[in-house]
């Protein structure tokens, strides 16, 4: 088998496997969804009568056989349809894509900033390894890379929001900017995101600092980089064109890792400050044990991670002539 065919094969049974334990983690979390269907923050609400339950079980076919339940999910992911939301009364696929355009917002932005901020610091450090700015400079980055995303956000929430009041408390825009100029609701955009980028920012900021710094300290012994710095050449150029060039490959294969712990960050972040993304909209929908929404959330973050990482391949290739397939 060619190895493209053999990366492919190896998509279609990793996008196999996903939608099957899509199917049956949501079903195996304890709890009706027709006993939430009153309540929200986790209360339980057993208002229906057992013949209402019945009939809204049997209604959105949760009476049936697995087996005939798993069939029907798969029917209906090979015609697009995801399913009808029990507590929204929505397609989930049209709600969960409005929510999904704001948590890859906010993963895009942040994992860019990171990456070339901690690539700035990164090589800064290597440049100047074994000297007091290099270790005062690893330790920050070590420290912060070790606080938990929520624990960061709620920090520079009481900081920047409540104490100083530089930016939104929460939520993605300010009510009432529907009818405000483009140019100003892009800004009011802006303006909500900063918290939430700038902690997963520095959440992630740390590793890619450490992954440069040592990448670019392996790279700088080599002997090619004495023969450059011998024959006189700019130090900028040797830091770059001769240095950093050659330590892409391990950086760009940890943006591909980078993604999925990304996205799982995102969701915490999102309700720290009620950020109306995938991670609230995922909350809302374990409370009332929401099945076809939490598959819809679940499908759509793991499609997101597989296309990133699809991509990535085909860029690796092209940074890399040597690799095949």
């Amino acid at each position: 088998m060619r190895p493209a065919r053999k990366k492919l094969a190896s998509y279609l049974l990793t996008f196999f496997v996903i939608i099957s334990l899509n199917f049956a983690l949501a079903r195996l979390m304890p709890g009706n969804p027709f006993l939430h269907l009153s309540g929200e923050g986790g209360e339980i609400f057993e208002s229906m009568s057992s013949d209402q339950v019945a009939y809204y079980q049997a209604y959105y076919g949760l009476d049936k056989p697995l087996l005939t339940q798993y069939t029907d999910y798969l029917r209906g992911l090979v015609q697009g349809d995801l399913g009808f939301s029990y507590y929204y009364k929505t397609p989930v696929l049209g709600l969960v894509l409005r929510r999904a355009l704001w948590s890859f917002f906010l993963t895009f932005f942040a994992l860019v900033l990171s990456f070339a901020l901690g690539i700035l610091l990164g090589s800064y450090s290597a440049w100047h390894r074994g000297d007091g700015r290099d270790r005062v400079l690893y330790l920050i980055m070590t420290l912060t890379s070790e606080i938990p995303p929520f624990l960061l956000g709620m920090a520079l929430l009481l900081v920047f929001a409540a104490r100083w009041q530089v930016f939104p408390l929460a939520g993605a825009m300010a009510p009432f900017t529907g009818s405000l100029p483009l140019g100003e609701k892009i800004l009011d955009i802006l303006h909500h995101a900063a918290l939430p980028i700038m902690t997963l920012t520095l959440v992630r900021l740390g590793g890619v600092y450490i992954l440069v710094r040592n990448a670019l300290i392996g790279v700088l012994s080599q002997d090619y980089i004495r023969t450059a710095q011998a024959k006189g050449l700019k130090e900028r150029r040797i830091r770059y064109r001769h240095g950093l060039r050659n330590a892409l490959l391990p950086i760009f294969t940890r943006l591909t890792l980078q993604v999925a712990t990304m996205m799982g960050s995102t969701i915490l972040v999102e309700n720290v400050f009620a950020y109306p993304g995938l991670g609230s909209l995922m909350q809302s929908a374990v409370q009332v044990r929401d099945y076809p929404l939490l598959q819809g959330i679940f499908l759509i973050l793991a499609l997101g991670v597989m296309g990133a990482n699809f991509l990535a391949d085909q860029a690796y290739k092209k940074l890399d002539p040597r690799v095949k397939g």
